[in-house]
């Protein structure tokens, strides 16, 4: 097969078609989920991960489609002509494979030029694998996550977790717990993560590979016990699976508090000083079990007027 052959072939699949195929497994996988038929979810899921039309679109994202298309993991592979990706799309039909280490490289934070947070990349192997395996766990977890949950989540963003803090301070007088997760994806333990995700084995097996698989710094490789990499394109739906539940738990045991968070930053809001105070001892204990903490400079207590 000819180069100019492959890549008519690539340039000619029906992309409509493929993403009309994906969405309706997805629906499909949603409305099991919401119903809490387990079994019809991870049948399903297996389907979609095993589909062409998913892999290849799998593909396209991380190759084409995604802003970190050209970033090379350990293997140098920053893109692939169509006859390669087409090889691709025959590698993942595999399901299950290990996972190599990612590459490690160190970037300022936002705000911060001075310091640095570490970002995990994959090789575009596992990249294309994560994102296949995404398509299939976020509409499953789509129809579980709660209602103040905005960061990394299709159809939201950071506008609608303001427009929902404002909603809750605008007509009296609260006090706001304001606070941020130190380290948030470099410490989340994975056995409770891997637990709480309750995937079937096969998944469960992949996604521990790639928590598990290491990285390279300036030649040096250090194993990864805990955490998961930032820089993953199956990380921050993790990320999310590890902060769920976190509303429902202090809606539990302080009444009329709410809770809002857009990744790793959360706000939660009460007329009752006492009653913050209280949340924020609770919520110290229910991070700790996920081996997470605030970080004490970017957590406060405040009072908020309203009009």
């Amino acid at each position: 097969m000819s180069e100019l052959t492959t890549t008519y072939e690539w340039k000619s699949i029906p992309w409509r078609k493929l993403e009309r195929k994906v969405f309706k497994l997805q629906k499909q996988i949603y409305r099991a989920a919401g119903r809490g038929q387990r079994a019809k979810v991870r049948r399903l899921q297996r389907l979609l991960i095993h589909s062409w039309a998913a892999r290849v679109l799998a593909i396209r994202r991380v190759t084409q489609d995604n802003a970190g298309k050209k970033t090379a993991g350990i293997d140098g592979l920053k893109s692939l002509p169509p006859n390669q990706r087409l090889k691709l799309a025959q590698r993942l039909q595999s399901g299950w494979s290990k996972a190599s280490p990612m590459r490690r490289v160190w970037i300022s934070k936002p705000g911060n030029r001075e310091e640095l947070r570490p970002l995990h990349i994959p090789t575009l192997e596992d990249r294309a694998r994560q994102t296949l395996f995404k398509l299939a766990l976020e509409p499953q977890w789509e129809a579980k996550f709660e209602p103040y949950s905005f960061g990394f989540r299709p159809g939201r963003s950071c506008h609608d977790a303001i427009m929902a803090i404002y909603l809750q301070v605008c007509h009296q007088p609260k006090w706001v717990l304001d606070a941020d997760l130190a380290k948030c994806f470099d410490t989340i333990a994975q056995q409770p993560l891997l637990k709480k995700l309750n995937a079937s084995p096969f998944v469960t097996r992949q996604i521990r590979a790639w928590l598990r698989a290491g990285v390279m710094d300036n030649f040096q490789f250090s194993e990864t016990p805990q955490g998961v990499p930032q820089g993953g394109s199956l990380s921050p739906l993790l990320a999310n699976v590890a902060l769920h539940g976190m509303e429902t738990y202090i809606a539990r045991y302080c009444k009329g508090a709410r809770v809002i968070r857009y990744a790793d930053d959360l706000v939660v809001i009460h007329p009752e000083r006492q009653v913050i105070e209280h949340a924020q001892q609770l919520l110290s204990r229910w991070l700790e079990k996920m081996g997470l903490a605030f970080k004490p400079s970017n957590t406060n207590l405040k009072s908020i007027q309203g009009r």
